[in-house]
């Protein structure tokens, strides 16, 4: 036993006089204790490690043996042992995430000994009962079943895709009005835009000009009508980061560490709820299981990483302010007030402030001039400087708030150029996200029944923060999947964009954490909510990287 728990409920259930066994009789193993060993032998098949868990040998026991009563005993209380622990590791307890890396911060949902052996006691069908702790989530069985495939080396090739998202435009010159090329005609497939009847398909004209500004706006990029390098990216579905799909004992580790991480998520993820997937590089909005919203979002770079964990949006605010965080005011905007200038002589630049919008308000909360400041006998992190609401605020225009220990959210940018590169990986922790507005209404629409007239209206009416409270908070999901199963049961593989996958193939496996992997931060390096910034805890994001490059 490895914790000290799980020996506590063995000892307590077996303590009580007249307990009946579980599963084992006068001649060994009975049915109950026979369908249990078979269930915990197929743990391979779960991703889990049949060999993990000790179990008795009775073979060639017999009933007269004179040490019969001890191999029973001991083949019991093995069982019973291994139950425990199945259900803990099937439920995400093989590893500690937080020992690998503090930005992976899920919230485990261990089960109680004393429940687990309390209640197989009882159930007629004890093996069902075990394979209960196993995610039920349908990705979680497409992956398990790829991992089958895999090691019995029957894995099916991936399909021969001839849908029009999967049509590839190669490197080439840019395509735009009258240009005639051969791409022209597969750009036509891709965006299902035959040429008219008696025309030439090879020439660009206005209607393909048409559906390429349409999906230009689709995918958050200037809408020029012309295809070149960012917009074939965006065609040839570069916005996913994916990686070569690896096979043999590569694949299988793949696999097995995705699965793990469908432990560390609650078995009923809501009807309603927001799914980050930081490797994508995308969000999504579930209803009932099904995507009723999907958006790309900017997640944080590899030396300031968008943790891993789970919490409840409670309030969406428009026009939000943006509190500049301590390491921030320190080491971003303190180095440019010591350049020179300013109403003392000791020669401090304030201009920096006003350049980014920036106030400072005092312990009286009224807003204070910074060049009346000495700003050589006063530290900067004394003050709280903000942004307000405006078109230049970093936030944008709405920020979406689940209240959590790393001060991340999601909100809006005004860096909307950056959601056209393959690779976005741009912030300090927090997720931007593409099309709020969108984002938005499909919330507070099914919270409230908001229209996307009324979203609009509280996005850009008005000069002060709006707050609106969730009326049922929406679960929040902030994961990091590299490995899908598509529709066509294809497997998609992402990039392991902080290491994640390498420090938990390592741990399942009781290696040490591979040298070499992205910085694993945990200091404050931006965030700032609705609170003062004095006040809050850990993480957030530094929306101000390329705008203090002067």
């Amino acid at each position: 036993m490895k914790d000290t728990a799980e020996q506590i409920a063995l000892a307590e259930y077996y303590s009580v006089p007249d307990r009946k066994l579980l599963w084992v009789g006068e001649n060994g193993l009975s049915a109950r204790g026979k369908a249990v060993v078979e269930e915990i032998a197929k743990a391979d098949d779960y991703g889990l490690r049949a060999s993990d868990y000790k179990l008795p040998n009775l073979t060639g026991f017999k009933a007269s043996d004179p040490d019969a009563v001890t191999k029973l005993a001991d083949a019991e209380l093995k069982i019973s042992a291994a139950v425990i622990e199945y259900a803990r590791d099937a439920r995400g307890g093989r590893i500690n995430p937080q020992s690998l890396s503090k930005n992976l911060d899920p919230s485990l949902y261990l089960p109680d000994p004393a429940e687990v052996i309390g209640f197989i006691a009882i159930r007629s069908d004890p093996a069902a009962y075990l394979r209960s702790f196993q995610p039920t989530h349908p990705q979680f069985e497409a992956l398990r079943k790829q991992l089958i495939a895999e090691r019995k080396g029957d894995a099916a090739p991936a399909p021969v895709a001839d849908k029009p998202e999967d049509v590839e435009i190669p490197a080439g010159p840019t395509l735009k009005l009258g240009v005639k090329h051969g791409q022209v005609a597969l750009l036509r497939k891709r965006l299902e835009t035959p040429a008219k009847e008696g025309a030439d398909e090879y020439v660009f004209d206005e209607d393909l000009r048409d559906a390429v500004i349409a999906f230009q706006r689709t995918q958050g990029g200037k809408p020029d009508g012309m295809v070149g390098s960012g917009t074939r990216r965006m065609l040839n579905g570069g916005e996913t980061s994916t990686a070569t799909v690896v096979s043999g004992q590569q694949k299988i580790d793949l696999l097995l560490v995705n699965m793990e991480r469908y432990r560390w998520l609650p078995h009923d993820l809501g009807a309603f709820y927001v799914n980050v997937n930081i490797p994508e590089f995308k969000v999504r909005v579930f209803k009932e299981d099904e995507p009723i919203h999907e958006t790309r979002v900017i997640v944080g770079k590899t030396h300031t990483q968008t943790p891993i964990f789970t919490d409840e949006m409670e309030e969406i605010v428009f026009r939000p302010n943006w509190y500049v965080p301590n390491s921030i005011k320190q080491n971003e905007i303190a180095p440019y007030l010591r350049r020179g200038g300013g109403f003392f002589s000791s020669g401090w630049d304030t201009s920096v402030l006003r350049r980014q919008g920036l106030r400072i308000r005092g312990a009286n909360g009224r807003d204070i001039d910074p060049d009346r400041i000495d700003w050589s006998r006063n530290d900067i992190r004394r003050y709280e400087l903000y942004q307000p609401p405006g078109p230049s605020n970093v936030l944008g225009l709405v920020k979406f708030r689940f209240p959590n220990t790393h001060d991340v959210y999601l909100h809006d940018t005004t860096q909307k150029n950056l959601f056209a590169n393959p690779v976005r990986a741009y912030s300090h922790g927090c997720v931007r996200v593409q099309n709020p507005d969108k984002l938005a209404t499909v919330l507070l629409g099914h919270d409230q029944d908001w229209s996307a007239a009324r979203v609009t209206s509280a996005m850009h009416n008005g000069a002060d923060a709006n707050k609106v409270f969730i009326k049922n908070r929406i679960p929040v999901y902030l994961t990091y999947f590299t490995a899908v199963v598509d529709e066509n049961g294809e497997l998609k593989q992402y990039n392991d964009l902080y290491g994640h996958d390498r420090r938990m193939v390592a741990a399942l496996n009781g290696r040490p954490i591979p040298a070499g992997l992205p910085d694993n931060v945990t200091a404050s390096s931006g965030g700032g909510g609705e609170r003062r910034v004095s006040r809050r805890s850990r993480r957030g994001d530094n929306p101000f990287a390329g705008i203090f490059d002067f």
